[in-house]
């Protein structure tokens, strides 16, 4: 149902919805996005595609609005949250110094608490990379016994540390492709974080 209403929108609806969903950016790069993807639209206009189709295809307001709020820098969007859209009163200032020794301590221990879960989840890759550095350490030391055990006609022995190394291997291997994806994981995550915030600084613009 709701695919069906963005196939319906026209070009103005889509850059009307678009623009809401910007409206926490910078007056100029949000006028900048909605010209270009104005631009884009009338081109499969020319194309011959209708506007709706041409909204379509470019996909809904929230998937384009999330594309450019991922790669737009967060420190321009909390720059132009805390810019005051007027002068402040006397009164104001004072009560914004006077506060301050509440909001200050709130906001940094919020970041602390931000900053401490996502090193605690690179310290948990950083264990786990520590595991597979041992496993294949201990790898290559089961070859090398392997070898000086088969040179001194230790055949068995040698034999059992020759399966040991291919055990302590594969466990190497599988800790490997685990470590890949844990960090694929924790980088994800801290794009997710600063994505939110970003949608919290843009979600609560005042619309220009």
């Amino acid at each position: 149902m709701l695919q069906g209403r963005y196939k319906m929108m026209d070009k103005f609806d889509f850059l009307e919805e678009l623009g809401n969903r910007l409206v926490g950016l910078p007056k100029e790069d949000r006028d900048r996005f909605i010209e270009y993807y104005s631009e884009m639209i009338d081109d499969r206009v020319e194309e011959g595609m209708t506007e709706q189709e041409a909204v379509a295809d470019i996909g809904t307001p929230a998937t384009v609005a999330k594309e450019i709020l991922s790669s737009f820098p967060l420190t321009k969007i909390v720059k132009e949250k805390v810019k005051p859209k007027r002068r402040l009163s006397a009164v104001e200032i004072i009560l914004i110094v006077l506060g301050a020794p509440v909001w200050v301590p709130v906001l940094v221990s919020l970041f602390a608490v931000f900053l401490s879960v996502y090193l605690v989840l690179w310290s948990v890759v950083l264990t786990f990379i520590c595991v597979d550095i041992a496993f294949f350490a201990v790898v290559i030391a089961l070859l090398a016994a392997f070898t000086g055990l088969l040179i001194t006609a230790h055949v068995p022995e040698a034999f059992a540390c020759l399966g040991a190394g291919f055990i302590m291997a594969g466990l190497s291997l599988l800790t490997m492709l685990f470590v890949k994806l844990l960090i694929k994981g924790v980088v994800w995550i801290g794009k997710q974080i600063i994505l939110g915030i970003k949608y919290f600084f843009v979600g609560k613009g005042d619309k220009k």
